[in-house]
């Protein structure tokens, strides 16, 4: 019996030690291999974002030099800031921002305090009960004809609105010309089967070639 009790009590326990060990290593040879897929899969993802935020940067920049070559009568900082907007805005639409520039070139020579004969006002001269309609469908705040003297609503609709008349007339040069004449007017030459007039499309393509 002594015997018994005595190797009894020499025996040894299961080996958990060991178990739980292993277990470890495979979790963390696991957890490096995910990492190394998870960073070889950005690594082809991540070099695309860089040109595309270089472009961006180089085409803010390429606005805002435009901008700073006419007398628009806002600080420098707001250009820097009506430079963003104009790509940001550009880009939601799919417009090209010197198509933008070029319209605001003939619109309102960039002269932020611009007013036309007929009441258009702002960048993009627009007329306050167009605006004023297209600010409600955007969502922006309408405090009256004032409204359209801030340049970054100014835009922001202004290219919402020639967006609106590409899409309804299928045709640019048809759709400047409806910004400038007004739509219901182009519409009604078209209805009579009348010569739409190219004066406005021609005057805009020599800005853009000039921006």
């Amino acid at each position: 019996m002594e015997l018994n009790e005595a190797l009894i009590r020499t025996g040894h326990p299961p080996h958990t030690g060991t178990y739980k060990k292993n277990r470890l290593s495979l979790f963390c040879i696991l957890r490096k291999v995910a990492l190394f897929v998870i960073v070889f899969i950005l690594s082809f993802h991540i070099p695309s974002f860089i040109p595309s935020l270089n472009h961006r940067e180089q085409t803010i920049r390429e606005i805002l030099e435009v901008l700073e070559r006419h007398p628009t009568g806002l600080a420098n900082v707001t250009k820097e800031e009506i430079a963003e907007v104009i790509y940001e805005e550009a880009q939601r639409h799919n417009h090209d921002p010197k198509f933008i520039l070029a319209l605001i070139a003939i619109e309102s020579e960039f002269k932020n305090w611009s007013v036309s004969e007929q009441g258009a006002k702002g960048l993009m001269q627009i007329m306050p009960y167009v605006a004023e309609s297209l600010a409600q469908e955007l969502g922006i705040e309408w405090s009256g004809d004032r409204t359209l003297f801030n340049p970054y609503i100014n835009i922001r609709i202004g290219i919402y609105y020639l967006s609106q008349l590409i899409f309804d007339f299928k045709d640019v040069g048809v759709a400047l010309t409806a910004y400038n004449y007004g739509p219901t007017y182009i519409k009604s030459l078209i209805e009579r089967r009348e010569r739409i007039p190219h004066d406005y499309y021609r005057k805009f393509h020599t800005s853009y070639q000039n921006i």
